[in-house]
């Protein structure tokens, strides 16, 4: 395996341009895919070769329930620094889960008591809570999800802008932003190399709404001054992945987005065919780095197999 098996553990480095452009120069549904889906690949390749490093140093531990082959020096040759590298992966692995499963824990918390908190009221589309605390977000659940919005924060908004604060949610629950946002919000803790791209994916899920709602209403000016006011008044979401009007992050950029032409829709192919423009160059540095992650993952896992294959007594 040698180096390439450190590679998916950096090549998210790559990938930090294409964060940054994307918010700008993409439109807000093609570069929410993109990202998460450069995110995602990357993270779990790292996490598969941060795994097989583990492997390494598990079976250097006195007692590991490893077959005792898997100590061999042939099998430690594989992993470069592998006294260091293999038992420090062992902490590194576990704090990820960790941080994972409590993120995982701390999403299903938060949305057991969302839905606990509807119960009583009428089972429509739109849950209008009396609370004085003014704030909305869209909440995932049954066959299309609920928009749920205090009567503080309608009280603060226009009729026109009451209606933009409905399209916006009802874009985020008919598009699933909360799995996007929930996957790069894994991607994150799995590889603290991905936050630029949880906080691109987490501006252009909202962007992605913004220009829904825009479309609804017939008025980017309505739907930017929805968005200001409800940004006043409001706390956001309770929760990183639930999205909403007035979630937390860059308000007056995406405001001055509205304020200004909408953004084409531009479809995959005509991002990589881009080549000559920074937007081309950095979705191809991304789709490299995302490919070699794979290729070398894909490499270090098969190669380790049959080491370990080897090493293993009949």
């Amino acid at each position: 395996m040698g180096v390439f098996v450190f590679l998916p553990l950096v090549l998210p480095l790559t990938a930090w341009p294409i964060a940054r452009l994307a918010e700008q120069h993409l439109h807000p549904r093609t570069a929410t895919r993109l990202l998460t889906l450069v995110a995602v690949v990357m993270a779990t390749c790292s996490m598969v070769c941060l795994g097989l490093v583990m492997v390494v140093g598990t079976a250097q531990l006195p007692g590991n329930p490893l077959p005792d082959g898997w100590s061999d020096p042939e099998v430690r040759a594989a992993v470069p620094y592998d006294e260091v590298v293999g038992k420090a992966a062992i902490p590194a692995l576990c704090a990820v889960v960790v941080a994972c499963g409590r993120m995982l824990w701390r999403h299903g918390r938060v949305r057991r008591r969302a839905h606990r908190a509807l119960v009583g009221l009428p089972g429509t589309e739109v849950a209008v809570l009396p609370d004085e605390v003014p704030y909305a977000y869209a909440l995932p659940g049954g066959r299309r999800g609920r928009v749920v919005v205090t009567t503080a924060l309608l009280d603060c908004l226009e009729p026109a802008e009451r209606r933009a604060l409905f399209a916006h949610e009802r874009a985020h629950l008919a598009a699933r932003h909360h799995r996007f946002l929930l996957a790069v919000q894994l991607a994150a803790w799995a590889n603290p190399f991905l936050r630029p791209l949880r906080t691109a994916v987490s501006y252009t899920t909202e962007r992605w709404a913004d220009e829904e709602a825009a479309q609804v209403v017939g008025s980017r000016r309505t739907v930017a001054s929805a968005i200001g006011r409800a940004a006043l008044v409001s706390r956001g979401t309770p929760v990183a992945t639930l999205a909403g009007l007035a979630a937390p992050g860059p308000v007056p950029r995406r405001v001055a987005a509205l304020l200004g032409p909408a953004p084409l829709a531009r479809s995959w192919p005509s991002v990589f065919t881009s080549v000559f423009t920074s937007v081309g160059l950095a979705a191809w540095g991304a789709a490299a780095g995302a490919a070699v992650s794979a290729m070398s993952s894909a490499n270090s896992a098969v190669t380790m197999f049959f080491i370990l294959y080897a090493a293993t007594p009949l």
